[in-house]
């Protein structure tokens, strides 16, 4: 007992005596400690063939370690250990973010070959092989998440009120049940479900647009209610509870205030669960189909969307393939550009809506 008190108040001396005016690194120390870790790692993996990932693993395994001494020779093992976190936090955001820049590069890549006028102003009918667009395409897809988002929002905006203002008892968590159960359905599950509820009123083998839109808003509710709820509950009860001193009744309070609150978080709630399901393809195939045409009227006739066109564009390219590939590409980028618009949207929605404080 006495020798760990011993320990610890030697290592308490040292820190309390260790001085102020303590040696550091200078700015471009990591810099060049990150180019010789990129030496590093081609010198070992010269003899494999300088493979880019044993490049890249190396290298970063390089950089913990030369960060590490060079600090601890500098600046004492307690600030060299404060670098190494940082370096593997670092290492870690840059490996997550590999992925990303590679499926970006990739896609815009590959999809500025047909992004051009004739892309976004001709469909498909009566096109075989080089030219045509995807007009009908992007139609379809605007269309069928427009009336998703027109039949979830409602909905989930509804369900995640009640969930946190009203909701008691049994009814409340069969309700929270139902919402998780439905969050980790597979997408295909909501495609069979919209094509047998049509089945029974219409008979085989119908293809409509609202029944892909249900088909998505089926994917889309249980992320609105779960991320209307939480943005909900952030709502301070103080507010709640000064409203209702001043005699407002408990709907108004919701509306104006609850509701007004936390209206920026409910904007990127919609954003997500539309991100959600903008891409979704396999609910799309069996209620959609494919068609060459636009097709405005999502209660008549087939409707094609983005997902399934890359689907069809890439799997069945037809002879010879190299056209339709390209269309592929493009409407992928498309579709990646469409998200991203959303995301634009919810933070214009958020930045002009949300309440501003008074100082």
């Amino acid at each position: 007992m006495s020798t760990d008190v011993t320990s610890r108040k030697g290592e308490l001396d040292e820190v309390i005596n260790q001085p102020l005016s303590a040696q550091k690194l200078p700015r471009w120390t990591p810099w060049a400690v990150l180019a010789a870790s990129v030496v590093v790692g081609f010198a070992v993996t010269w003899p494999f063939g300088r493979p880019l990932a044993g490049v890249v693993v190396v290298a970063a395994l390089a950089n913990l370690l030369l960060t590490y001494a060079v600090s601890t020779a500098r600046e004492g093992a307690r600030k060299a250990k404060d670098r190494l976190a940082t370096a593997m936090v670092t290492t870690a955001f840059l490996i997550a973010l590999v992925p990303l820049v590679s499926v970006v590069f990739t896609v815009v890549a590959e999809g500025a070959t047909r992004f051009d006028v004739e892309f976004f102003t001709y469909s498909m009918r009566g096109i075989v092989g080089e030219g045509g667009g995807a007009l009908h395409a992007i139609w379809g897809t605007v269309i069928v998440t427009l009336l998703a988002t027109l039949i979830s929002v409602p909905i989930g905006l509804l369900a995640a009120v009640y969930l946190v203002e009203y909701g008691r008892g049994r009814l409340k968590r069969w309700i929270t049940f139902l919402v998780d159960v439905m969050t980790g359905i597979p997408s295909i599950v909501a495609g069979l479900f919209a094509v047998a509820v049509f089945v029974l009123f219409a008979g085989p083998g119908i293809r409509l647009g609202v029944m892909g839109a249900i088909a998505l808003s089926v994917l889309m509710i249980p992320v609105v209610v779960r991320s209307t709820e939480e943005m909900l509950k952030l709502v301070p009860h103080e507010l709640r509870e000064a409203s209702y001193a001043l005699g407002v009744p408990k709907w108004r309070t919701i509306v104006k205030v609850v509701l007004r609150t936390s209206v920026s978080g409910i904007a990127t709630a919609v954003t997500l669960a539309v991100a959600r399901v903008a891409g979704e393809t396999a609910p799309l195939l069996i209620t959609l189909g494919i068609t060459q045409g636009t097709n405005f009227n999502p209660l008549e006739g087939r409707m094609a969307t983005l997902p399934v066109f890359t689907y069809y564009s890439y799997t069945q390219p037809g002879v010879p393939p190299e056209f339709a590939v390209d269309r592929a590409w493009t409407a992928a980028l498309v579709l990646i550009i469409l998200v991203m618009a959303l995301n634009l949207v919810a933070r214009m929605i958020s930045r002009f809506f949300s309440p501003k404080g008074s100082r």
